[in-house]
């Protein structure tokens, strides 16, 4: 288990009250939990530990790190809600109320999905930390997942690749949506993730060497320019992200340039670009290859690095990032990140992080589940990002249950591109998006009354699919109206509900989004193994 010690060294700006609170939980949780096991055989208080461990690596606060170490403690062990009241305050008991309430939902087909779904979002509008500290509960439990019988943990591999990745990668949680997909990986697809293991390990070993000498190169350079407190490392690319990138290159290992990247982390922007600099007078950039996303951040997450691919001598094609000490911790955290205890500093005060929850979660749970009609005029929050508007109005009187996990899986868990206005806006979509998508994300009228599109200057047809850094122009013309056949087109349940509504056609299931990984069968199949064999999931 993991020392109390190792938990506050990841800590910064502990006051001795922070300290105490966080000791005085790991005592409790401890005593809680005392003569409990897990599947492993270890004591079940391995877990609440390295939860809390890894809360604390991400920065988060004391109380979130103190619910991280009792998180289980009511559900699983011997206290009760008024003891953890009593011992650490109203704050701390909701969070590990929060994250209790979520466990007891398990993965059962769209049912259980849906209203899995529904509670996570409820839970996270009232306090981001909830989230936060679930997805810690389950990136551990993947960790030791081989320990829990074969045919749970295909259940709960399914689960995390289809509900807790996919909403790490929307809040930006780059680290914990690469881990846990690498983890559930061999679970859902043992063939598929050895293949990829053999193909990661056959790139590495023929560019192990020219990396490294790339590495130093870079490093020798950037310090005769002076840049002063920089760090380099190697990134191997995830074997999820691998597999997938695999099969829309037809298995073509030679068409894959960012198998390993190179990341720089500098100290401040203006050292981002010198370094850009330094890199292209050393190795020729491939055309196409470089992305600004430091001037241009993504829409969803926020994300901000420097991404070039350049030719070099010893290791062929390489991908470079190049970011902030800040930027790498948004990347790595995403949300997380925003509300780091170490960041707000040591005047934070207990509530400080709490307030940080985020406007556009609040703004969207009422409008998703139906709990409040919208309110005429009424503006969402400056710093909404569109796509939650766009989920919130799409999704809006939606209470059917196969509706809902469906239109969540194209319009917040799907992949998503980036395209632009005439005007350089850009707007976020997901992958499989068309000309149709695009209007209705920009404002219904515009899609309603649209009559031709053009992409990159060109006339293009209503169902062509468009990709990332697309130029997108909307023709109308006032008599123009959809038609029926737009709905076997359109992509985003938005632009769906738009048609539908203004065809007067009932709600009705309509094509979604591709999905990377056909899941059905395995869902099926996962369910009828579970009926045989019942147990209560404790990993």
């Amino acid at each position: 288990m993991t020392p109390v010690k190792e938990i506050l060294a990841e800590m910064q700006n502990l006051s001795p009250e922070d300290t105490k609170l966080v000791e005085k939980a790991y005592a409790f949780s401890q005593k809680a939990h005392e003569g409990v096991t897990r599947y492993s055989g270890e004591p079940y208080f391995v877990h609440p530990s390295a939860v809390a461990k890894i809360l604390a690596q991400m920065g988060m606060d004391p109380a979130t790190v103190a619910a991280g170490l009792l998180h289980d403690a009511i559900e699983d062990a011997k206290a009760t809600e008024e003891e953890v009241q009593k011992e650490f305050g109203d704050e701390v008991l909701f969070l590990v109320d929060g994250v209790t309430k979520l466990g007891k939902h398990k993965y059962r087909g769209a049912e259980r999905h849906a209203e899995s779904l529904r509670r996570l979002l409820v839970a996270t509008s009232a306090d981001i930390r909830v989230l936060i500290v679930k997805l810690a509960d389950r990136f551990h439990n993947m960790m030791t997942l081989a320990h829990v019988p074969e045919h749970k943990q295909k259940r709960i591999a399914l689960e995390t690749l289809e509900i807790y990745a996919p909403i790490a990668d929307r809040l930006g949680m780059g680290r914990i949506r690469r881990e846990l997909e690498d983890l559930a990986f061999p679970a859902i697809d043992p063939d598929a993730y050895q293949h990829a293991l053999e193909v990661r390990k056959l790139k590495t070993k023929e560019t192990e060497v020219g990396l490294k000498k790339v590495q130093r190169e870079i490093q020798e350079a950037l310090a005769k320019q002076g840049i002063k407190d920089f760090r380099t490392d190697i990134r191997m690319k995830g074997l999820w992200s691998l597999h997938q990138k695999l099969k829309r290159k037809g298995d073509d290992i030679t068409l894959i340039y960012d198998m390993a990247a190179l990341r720089i982390i500098v100290p401040t922007v203006a050292d981002c670009y010198a370094a850009l600099g330094l890199i292209h007078s050393l190795h020729k950039p491939l055309p196409g290859g470089f992305k600004d996303y430091i001037s241009v951040p993504k829409p969803s997450s926020g994300y901000q690095s420097l991404h070039t691919t350049v030719v070099t001598d010893g290791a062929g094609i390489v991908e470079i990032q190049i970011r902030t000490k800040e930027m790498h911790q948004q990347a790595e955290f995403g949300i997380a990140s925003h509300g780091s205890y170490k960041l707000l500093g040591p005047s934070a005060t207990a509530g400080a992080v709490k307030n940080m929850s985020l406007p556009w979660i609040q703004n969207l749970i009422p409008n998703l589940l139906n709990f409040a009609k919208k309110t005429p005029g009424k503006e969402a929050p400056a710093n909404v990002p569109r796509w939650i508007t766009e989920l919130a109005e799409a999704h809006a009187g939606n209470t059917g249950s196969t509706e809902f996990v469906e239109g969540l899986k194209s319009d917040f868990f799907s992949h998503r591109i980036f395209v632009f206005t005439p005007r350089g806006d850009v707007i976020d979509l997901p992958i499989g998006s068309t000309p149709i998508d695009f209007a209705y994300a920009i404002h219904s009228d515009l899609g309603d009354h649209m009559n031709g599109a053009k992409v990159n200057g060109k006339l293009v047809s209503f169902d062509t699919t468009i990709e990332n850094g697309d130029v997108v122009e909307i023709i109308t013309r006032e008599s123009a109206r959809p038609t029926a056949k737009w709905l076997d087109v359109a992509v985003t349940s938005m632009a769906r509900r738009h048609i539908r509504s203004v065809l007067d056609l009932p709600e009705r299931r309509v094509p979604s989004a591709p999905v990377k990984v056909d899941t059905r069968v395995l869902r099926k199949k996962v369910a009828k193994e579970g009926k045989k064999k019942k147990g209560k999931i404790k990993p």
